[in-house]
C-alpha cells in the first residue's frame, strides 16, 4: 500500500526504490516500486521500440511480442481464465455469430472504417449516402415516440430512496421508462389492487409462486435492476458483466431478504445461459441499457429459446426460457459485421459488408449536433453527385473528407441517426422472423440521452 493510504511516511532509502514519475493531480510521485534498471515502475517506464500486441488472455493490457510467452505465465488474468473455462455455463464464442467470407472474422477498428469512407470517390460516398436516406424512409417509418414512466417508480422519480445509491436524473428516467416500456407492452403486470399503492409482478403464465428471474446483460454497476427490485416483485436476479463490480448498488441488492443475487463475470460472447445452475426451469426478463455495438447482438443470439436449447442436452421443461426482453442499444460505431444479428436482412436491402462497415462509422455522427429537440427524420441535404462530373478544384482537396468537413453537424447527425435506425431495424425483424412480438421505440427524448432506441419483445400469447 502507499504512504498515503497508510498514513506512514516511507524512509530514504525506501523513497529511492520508488518510481520517480510525477503524477500532477496528485501532487507526488508515483509510488510503485521500480522496474530492474529503470527509474520507473511497469506503469510509467518508456515504451520498448519492439513489437506491442494485446494480451490473449485478456485485451485490456498489452506486452511486447518477445515477451508474450513468459507473460501468459504471470497474467493476472489467467487464472480467473482458468477457472471461468471450466464453468458449465462458459462455451466460448458461443453468441458471436458467424463470418461467412473468406476474410475471416477479423475485427474492424474505427480507424479502418473511416479510411474505407475517406478512401471512396465522391461518387461512391454520394450514392451511398443517397442508398442510406432511401432505405431509411422505407423501413423506419414506424420508430415512434415512447416515453413512459410508470407510477411503480415513484420512489425513484421522487427521490424517495436510499440516499447512500447515485442519483442522476436523466439516467434515472431512462431506466424507469424502459420499465415503463415493459409494463405498457404486458410484459410487466400490476398486482390487481396494489398498482394503485405498491408494487407490480412480472407476468409469466402458471402459478403466482412461479416468480421468473431477471438477467441484466452488461449490467455494471447494476442501477438498472436496482429500480427494477425497488419497484416490482421479483425473487432472483442475475447480473452479467465482464468487469468486476462491487459497489452500493450490489450491496443494496443483497439486503434485500427476498432477493437473491447472482454476478456472472463473464463476456456476453461466452455466455451459454441455459446451463447457468440457477436459471434451471425458470423463466426470466431480460434487460440491458445500453448495451455497446455487438453486445447487443450477443444478448440477442444469447437469449432466444431456439438458440438457447440447440446447444442443450436436457430436457426442455429443465432450461431456462424467455418470457420478455427490453434492450437499450448504444454505440452502434463498435458494430461488427461478424457479429451482427441479421446480416440475411442486410444483404436483402442491398447493404454490403463494406456498405455495413461505412454505416457504423457514419453513426458516430449522430451525436455531432445539439440535441436539445428532437432531429426530424429527414435532413435538408441533397448530395446528387453523378459518376463523372466535374469538379473545378484540385482534386487532392475536393474529396470525401473535405466534403464531410463542409457537411453541416445537424445534416451529419441525421445520417449518424438513420444508420443506427437501419441497424435497429435489422435486429428487430429478427426477433419477429423468431416468433416473438416486438417493438422498436424512442423510449426518452433525445435531449436526455441521444442514444434513446429500445427494443421490447415478449413470447407470443
Amino acid at each position: 500500500k502507499s504512504s498515503v493510504a497508510t498514513g506512514f511516511k516511507p524512509s530514504r532509502t525506501e523513497m529511492a526504490a520508488r518510481c520517480n514519475f510525477w503524477l500532477p493531480k496528485k501532487k507526488r510521485f508515483c509510488s510503485n516500486v521500480l522496474l530492474r534498471d529503470s527509474q520507473f515502475c511497469g506503469n510509467h517506464t518508456q515504451r520498448s521500440d519492439g513489437q506491442w500486441v494485446p494480451c490473449p488472455i485478456h485485451p485490456s493490457h498489452s506486452v511486447l511480442e518477445e515477451n508474450l510467452q513468459s507473460h501468459l505465465k504471470r497474467c493476472p488474468f489467467f487464472k480467473q481464465a482458468q477457472s471461468l473455462s471450466i464453468q458449465p455455463f462458459y462455451q466460448e464464442g458461443i453468441n458471436a455469430g458467424k463470418e461467412e467470407e473468406e476474410e475471416g472474422g477479423q475485427n474492424f477498428s474505427s480507424e479502418m472504417k473511416r479510411n474505407a469512407v475517406h478512401g471512396m470517390t465522391l461518387f461512391e460516398f454520394s450514392k451511398l449516402i443517397n442508398k442510406i436516406k432511401s432505405i431509411h424512409a422505407s423501413i423506419c417509418s414506424d420508430i415512434g415516440d415512447s416515453f413512459k414512466i410508470p407510477q411503480a417508480c415513484d420512489i425513484w422519480t421522487n427521490r424517495q430512496v436510499d440516499r447512500g445509491l447515485p442519483f442522476q436524473e436523466k439516467h434515472v428516467m431512462q431506466q424507469a421508462s424502459i420499465l415503463g416500456n415493459l409494463e405498457e407492452f404486458g410484459v410487466l403486470k400490476s398486482c390487481g389492487d396494489d398498482a394503485v399503492s405498491g408494487p407490480v409482478k412480472l407476468e409469466v403464465s402458471g402459478d403466482d409462486d412461479d416468480v421468473p428471474a431477471v438477467v441484466e446483460f452488461g449490467a455494471g454497476r447494476g442501477y438498472l435492476t436496482q429500480v427494477l427490485a425497488d419497484c416490482y416483485r421479483i425473487k432472483k436476479i442475475l447480473l452479467v458483466e465482464r468487469k468486476s463490480y462491487k459497489l452500493k448498488a450490489d450491496r443494496s441488492l443483497r439486503q434485500k431478504e427476498s432477493v437473491t443475487l447472482e454476478r456472472l463475470r463473464i463476456d456476453i460472447e461466452d455466455l451459454k445461459l441455459n446451463a447457468v445452475e440457477s436459471l434451471q426451469g425458470v423463466p426470466y426478463l431480460a434487460i440491458g441499457k445500453h448495451l455497446c455495438g455487438p453486445a447487443t447482438d450477443m444478448t440477442l443470439r444469447c437469449c432466444i429459446s431456439k438458440q438457447c436449447n440447440q446447444h442443450n442436452d436436457a430436457p426442455s421443461d429443465s432450461t431456462c426460457r424467455l418470457i420478455g426482453l427490453a434492450i437499450a442499444t448504444c454505440c452502434h460505431h463498435l458494430c461488427q459485421w461478424k457479429h451482427y444479428i441479421n446480416k440475411p436482412y442486410m444483404l436483402d436491402l442491398g447493404i454490403t459488408k463494406d456498405d455495413f462497415n461505412a454505416m457504423t462509422w457514419l453513426t458516430s455522427w449522430a451525436v455531432d449536433a445539439d440535441h436539445g429537440s428532437d432531429l426530424c427524420g429527414t435532413g435538408s441535404f441533397d448530395l446528387q453527385i453523378r459518376e463523372h462530373e466535374h469538379v473545378e478544384s484540385d482534386p487532392n482537396t475536393y474529396d470525401v473528407k473535405n466534403m464531410v468537413k463542409n457537411m453541416k453537424a445537424v445534416d451529419r447527425a441525421v445520417v449518424g441517426l438513420m444508420c443506427k435506425d437501419i441497424i435497429d431495424v435489422g435486429r428487430f425483424m429478427w426477433l419477429k422472423e423468431h416468433e416473438l412480438e416486438c417493438e422498436l421505440v424512442k423510449y426518452v427524448p433525445s435531449n436526455i440521452s441521444p442514444e434513446n432506441r429500445l427494443l421490447v419483445a415478449r413470447q407470443k400469447s
